[in-house]
């Protein structure tokens, strides 16, 4: 269940990474700062490693954010670690 979002006050991000091949992909949200004119979200996907138990089926990993702020938003997708 998702939590209640205020839209007169809050602006939704959706971040999705598109289908993936198993359950041991994610998305993390690194950080979410204010910088002058914008507000900056930096992504991170995380991804199985080859000792992971994970099961194979399509997945569509996402993240849902709820910002209070009225400044244009620029994501950064950082790449793997």
């Amino acid at each position: 269940m998702l939590p209640p979002i205020d839209y007169s006050r809050q602006e939704t991000l959706l971040v999705a990474a598109g289908p993936r091949s198993s359950t041991g992909y994610a998305l993390r949200i690194v950080s979410v700062k204010e910088k002058g004119g914008h507000v900056e979200v930096e992504v991170r996907e995380t991804t199985p490693g080859l000792g992971n138990r994970v099961r194979a089926r399509v997945t569509y990993p996402y993240r849902l954010l709820a910002l209070e702020s009225d400044k244009p938003v620029h994501l950064k997708w950082l790449g793997r670690p």
